[in-house]
């Protein structure tokens, strides 16, 4: 079966569009809430899914997705409970899914073995803040023999050498880091993300998205311009978290969504 990510970047593309992704951290506040959220979020019309896997040392998270993380571990999340909910969600959606994980869980389930349960549940990529492309030679190797997607990151202090190694390693997309720091920590800064990603795009032909300190429609908007795709996930991960316990905890995060997109 053709990568969901790829098609997705084709036919965004096609029309001229710009990707929407959302991050979630799995199993937060519970995994069924999470796939009702990443159900509801499909129809809202976001593009792509970034799945993050509760790691107990999440060092390019800021507090907002450690706290998630946290709770998930507590609620006795595990990454063989996460390769469950991507089965749940493959049975009433195809939209893109991404992990967004740390190494040692791969390194622990074994590199191979992972992408391949990757392959058989359904995610289509593979992003790990911790984990260079030279060091993930053998991880790459597997991924594309198995037709999984490995996203690696750039940000506003790469140099054109690496940024263009880094790409070239991508496919899916190219991941720009758009504040020097974790998640959740400070807005980025737009005029700033346009310059950098309109270097990145001199640089490299693949897909271009910008997270980390997005957060305000008007980020949204004017990023897009430039980006071929917009990441959020500390501001939703919180608009989770505010509403947990409440019944129309997933209405409104999908309202939050639609105020982000302008729509």
């Amino acid at each position: 079966m053709p990568n969901r990510l790829d098609q997705k970047f084709q036919t965004l593309k096609a029309s001229r569009q710009k990707a929407f992704i959302v991050y979630l951290t799995a199993g937060d506040p519970n995994l069924k809430t999470t796939a009702e959220l990443v159900l509801a979020l499909d129809k809202a019309g976001v593009d792509v899914i970034e799945l993050g896997i509760p790691f107990s040392d999440p060092l390019a998270d800021g507090s907002i997705i450690q706290a998630a993380s946290q709770r998930a571990l507590k609620r006795g999340v595990t990454l063989s409970k996460v390769f469950e909910l991507v089965q749940t969600i493959r049975r009433h959606s195809q939209i893109p899914l991404a992990f967004m994980t740390y190494y040692n869980p791969i390194f622990n389930y074994g590199e191979e073995a992972f992408v391949k349960k990757c392959r058989t549940v359904g995610v289509d990529g593979i992003i790990t803040p911790d984990l260079p492309p030279e060091e993930a030679r053998t991880l790459r190797r597997a991924a594309v023999k198995h037709g999984i997607a490995t996203v690696f990151f750039i940000s506003p202090t790469t140099t054109d050498a690496r940024l263009r190694a880094n790409a070239q390693a991508s496919t899916g997309f190219v991941y720009y880091v758009a504040i020097t720091g974790v998640t959740g920590t400070k807005s980025a800064d737009i005029q700033d993300v346009l310059k950098h990603i309109r270097r990145a795009k001199r640089l490299t032909s693949k897909p271009v998205c910008a997270g980390f300190g997005i957060s305000t429609p008007q980020q949204v908007k004017h990023i897009s311009k430039m980006a071929d795709g917009v990441i959020v996930g500390s501001a939703i991960v919180q608009k989770i978290h505010d509403h947990t316990g409440q019944a129309n905890l997933v209405d409104q995060v999908v309202r939050y969504v639609r105020q982000l997109r302008g729509k």
